[in-house]
């Protein structure tokens, strides 16, 4: 009788577990499982390549830089031939930001050229992750993670003037941007 009794605690166990996984798809395993395909393009950009002189920065700014860890990106490129896939890939990606996990900070374009959405994840004065989605009607759509620990919206936003000033390079980054000319 006992073993029947284990045996049952086990199987409740076990289906608690299954049913309590989250089975909606991640932003991060949409990045994963899209990163080789064709007409994808993914980059990791590092924050040192961002070559900010440290010693030029606010005690403020300082903080909002070693809060970014690292820039994932992702886009795929828009032709006439895959149209019905760019669409399907589009609605996924949709789908996953839709999550109410991700708060959104701000939105703008229009249907003509393309939108952009930028959200985060996290609470609003910790936040892990930003989000920034954007599409264009004739290229493609971009997806950029800025991951980071305890990232203030605030002291990130005084940060991205540094970065226009910055000494970047722009390898990676003109690789991305070439792909989706």
């Amino acid at each position: 009788m006992t073993s029947l009794i284990k045996h049952i605690v086990v199987m409740v166990v076990l289906v608690a577990a299954l049913f309590s996984c989250d089975q909606n798809p991640s932003l991060q395993t949409y990045f994963v499982d899209n990163q080789e395909r064709p007409n994808f393009l993914s980059v990791d950009v590092p924050v040192s390549m961002l070559k900010i002189d440290e010693t030029k920065l606010t005690d403020e700014q300082k903080e909002a830089y070693h809060s970014v860890q690292k820039l994932n990106m992702l886009a795929y490129k828009k032709d006439s031939i895959n149209i019905k896939d760019y669409n399907a890939e589009l609605a996924k990606i949709k789908i996953i930001l839709d999550d109410q996990k991700y708060e959104e900070l701000m939105r703008g374009g229009n249907s003509t050229d393309g939108k952009f959405t930028v959200k985060y994840l996290g609470p609003d004065d910790n936040i892990d992750e930003f989000i920034v989605f954007g599409s264009l009607n004739d290229m493609g759509f971009a997806v950029v993670r800025i991951l980071g620990d305890d990232m203030d919206p605030n002291k990130i936003i005084k940060l991205s003037s540094l970065l226009e000033k910055s000494n970047i390079d722009n390898s990676q980054l003109n690789q991305f941007m070439e792909f989706l000319k």
